[in-house]
């Protein structure tokens, strides 16, 4: 398995990276999930029903708005 770094700006705005382990590259979705779980681990299984079907990446999405985490790349590790 290939190593993934998605970097992304935490809560604080601070450049934060963390690392996947993938086939393919993660999708922003899968990557943003990652990141969930990471820093909210509790919330792991949130129903996102505003989002779901509606909004292309509900989870990067509900973590941008909600609380300020954006990613900025996602790149193999060398």
């Amino acid at each position: 398995m290939k190593e993934w770094e998605v970097i992304f700006a935490n809560q604080k705005g601070e450049p934060t990276s963390l690392m996947i382990s993938s086939e393919q590259q993660p999708s922003e979705e899968e990557a943003a999930r990652a990141i969930r779980s990471q820093l909210f681990p509790l919330l792991v299984e949130l129903d996102l029903n505003d989002f779901q079907d509606r909004a292309h990446s509900p989870t990067a999405r509900w973590l941008k708005e909600q609380n300020g985490v954006s990613i900025s790349s996602i790149s193999p590790r060398p």
